[in-house]
């Protein structure tokens, strides 16, 4: 009994709860005080690296959107690092009007944005994927929060595109960049995403190629006094996997390379934590990462307590809805049964990406979701 309930209260607290808490202690806190205005009033420098592999059919767009931003363009530099690109990725590039592009050998995404930085001259180094469109001011938005020398990391808004399909991801990010936005109010973001975010050059961390930015830049830019955080002025547009089953796909690869920033990237060291920046780590990362487990748990305590009360049979009831919507999509594509499927096949990939990572070893290297370019 003392099982099932700690599993429930332990979903229902990473799912829900979180956001409460999120919510009053934002009310508590205020508004973040604005950031101080630069000595000079100058827009510093930005190096925007783009790093690519395979690419060909959207690198000369992603270029061209950079080239067409409302900043000084005098003040932007576009690096496009190839990580070794079978294709004419770095021609096209070159085409589109890039400042520099870089031929590498291939070796992940990771070290080739490490190229990028390492021959980058602004003074703020922003990163991009290839398949991602930037709206006008974005770039302004992003950097001006760095007035404040506090910060050390800033993320973007990022909007989800799809005309069709049966992916609900959608629905699950509008709900995170809400998360997001408190968290950045309260302390700092616990994690970013990989079509719009920066940091100052001498701030960037070079990370193990196995470990993405996406979440070992925020907690460890707190670990070093800085502060993490999302700007949700700094609009960005990504086209979304198409389906469920590709969402899945994508989802193991990134879990994969998630659980090594877990267990081995210094996530779980509280050392540099604050208490309320650890109670944000557990809240949305930890808890959220231990979910399948929680589900098994829930799952199995709750069929082994029938007979012991209404409210395990209604849990039971509930948890065999969502799998049996979850396995019926296929056969009857209606939303709800789509937002099932969803939610199962992405509770399952933090499973499959823990064990990818374990039994077989993650690689660096990545290749472009299907569907998504």
């Amino acid at each position: 009994m003392i099982l099932f309930w700690t599993s429930v209260g332990l979903l229902l607290y990473a799912h829900a709860g979180y956001w409460v808490v999120l919510r009053l202690l934002a009310r508590l806190r205020g508004q973040r005080p604005a950031a101080p205005a630069g000595e000079s009033g100058e827009l510093p420098s930005v190096t925007v690296i783009v790093a690519a592999y395979a690419e060909q059919n959207v690198i000369g767009e992603r270029v061209a959107n950079l080239r067409a931003l409302e900043y000084p363009q005098d003040r932007v530099e576009v690096i496009v690092a190839c990580d070794g690109s079978p294709d004419d990725t770095a021609a096209r590039a070159r085409a589109a009007g890039a400042d520099l592009v870089l031929e590498l050998a291939r070796e992940g995404k990771i070290r080739t944005q490490d190229a990028g930085v390492a021959r980058a001259r602004g003074e703020i180094v922003a990163f991009s994927d290839a398949n991602v469109s930037w709206d006008p001011a974005a770039l302004n938005r992003l950097v001006t929060p760095f007035a404040d020398a506090r910060v050390g990391y800033v993320c973007g808004d990022v909007r989800l595109v799809s005309d069709q399909g049966t992916n609900q991801e959608g629905l699950y990010w509008r709900y995170e960049m809400a998360l997001r936005r408190l968290e950045s109010r309260v302390r700092s973001v616990t994690g970013g995403n990989g079509a719009i975010y920066a940091t100052r050059r001498d701030s960037y961390l070079i990370v193990d190629p196995i470990m993405g930015h996406d979440l070992s830049f925020p907690f460890n830019m707190v670990k070093r006094g800085l502060l993490a955080l999302y700007e949700p002025e700094a609009r960005a547009s990504e086209k979304m996997v198409p389906t469920i089953e590709g969402e899945f796909a994508r989802k193991r690869r990134m879990m994969s390379h998630t659980w090594p920033i877990v267990f081995r990237g210094g996530m779980l060291s509280p050392r540099g934590y604050d208490p309320l920046y650890a109670l944000m780590i557990f809240s949305h990362r930890i808890l959220r990462y231990a979910s399948p487990f929680l589900h098994v748990i829930a799952f199995a305590t709750s069929i082994a307590l029938l007979g012991h009360g209404w409210v395990y049979m209604v849990a039971v009831a509930i948890q065999a809805a969502v799998l049996s919507g979850a396995l019926l999509e296929p056969l009857l594509p209606v939303r709800p049964l789509m937002i099932a499927r969803y939610y199962v096949l992405t509770t399952v990939s933090l499973v499959a990406g823990l064990w990818d990572w374990a039994v077989r070893g993650t690689a660096p290297g990545w290749e472009p979701a299907e569907g998504a370019r």
